[in-house]
């Protein structure tokens, strides 16, 4: 594009035109002062309008294609410049601990019985029809009527110290030789049974006395061998007791005492 005066000269390619004044020049002497190296176009229809949008979106992609170099350039600059300024992360060894395993045995399965069988309901009792009498009276009782000679004796208990019974006492008895008694069972314990391997408790009932001593011994739980049942009423019959207390006085009692015969 050439301006000259007060005249506008635009060229496109074989095409020119001049718009104002020329100074009453002409037109060879015009296009000889238009410069040829780069071409204009001016639009002024539908198919200039159109190369002219096709330019701009050229340059404006030139353009992008900058932009978007310039800004992979500063990201990876970046991240670089981030990687070499920040210490490295480590990452450190997780040792497993190993775990033992428990084996737990199950309890065993327990079966569960059937259900009972359905009680029939019971027959209704029939009341029999009686006729009872409404002037009915029940004699009166008296001493004189029964008098205490004519009724029966009590029946026969026995003494206590003949069957275990419960004698009130405040403090209990204590055994006092119980060394002496442990060395006198291992005496008495049956040799055939212990060469077996055979042992077994067994549970006395003892009668002591006033004085401490033993005076009766009664099985109340047998052993199951008739050897050690009468070993056990040997033992017994070796201790000596501090007698019981009812009180301040000092008063029999039975005790019950377990005697076990063991192989060690």
């Amino acid at each position: 594009m050439l301006m000259r005066g007060r005249g506008l000269r635009v060229a496109g390619g074989q095409k020119s035109f001049s718009i104002g004044g020329s100074g009453g020049r002409k037109k060879a002497d015009l296009e000889s002062d238009v410069h040829t190296g780069i071409p204009l176009t001016f639009a002024h229809g539908p198919a200039d309008g159109e190369e002219l949008a096709a330019a701009a979106n050229e340059l404006f992609k030139q353009a992008s294609r900058r932009r978007i170099a310039i800004g992979v350039i500063v990201a990876v600059s970046a991240h670089m410049a981030l990687f070499e300024l920040f210490p490295r992360m480590q990452v450190d060894s997780l040792g497993a601990a190993a775990v033992a395993l428990e084996t737990i045995e199950l309890p065993p399965e327990v079966r569960v019985p059937p259900p009972p069988e359905q009680v029939s309901r019971p027959a209704t009792p029939r009341v029999a029809a009686v006729d009872v009498a409404e002037n009915v009276t029940i004699a009166p009782t008296t001493f004189e009527s029964n008098p205490v000679e004519n009724l029966p004796p009590p029946p026969k208990t026995g003494t206590p110290d003949e069957r275990p019974s419960f004698i009130p006492y405040t403090v209990a008895p204590t055994l006092k030789n119980k060394d002496e008694v442990l060395r006198f069972l291992e005496r008495v314990y049956p040799a055939t049974l212990r060469s077996a391997g055979i042992g077994g408790a067994v549970v006395l009932w003892l009668y002591i006395d006033e004085e401490g001593r033993v005076q009766r011994t009664v099985v109340a739980e047998s052993s199951g061998f008739e050897q050690l049942d009468e070993a056990a009423q040997q033992v017994a019959s070796k201790m000596h007791w501090k007698p019981a207390m009812n009180r301040d006085k000092k008063t029999p009692v039975w005790l019950s005492q377990a005697i076990d015969f063991s192989v060690t």
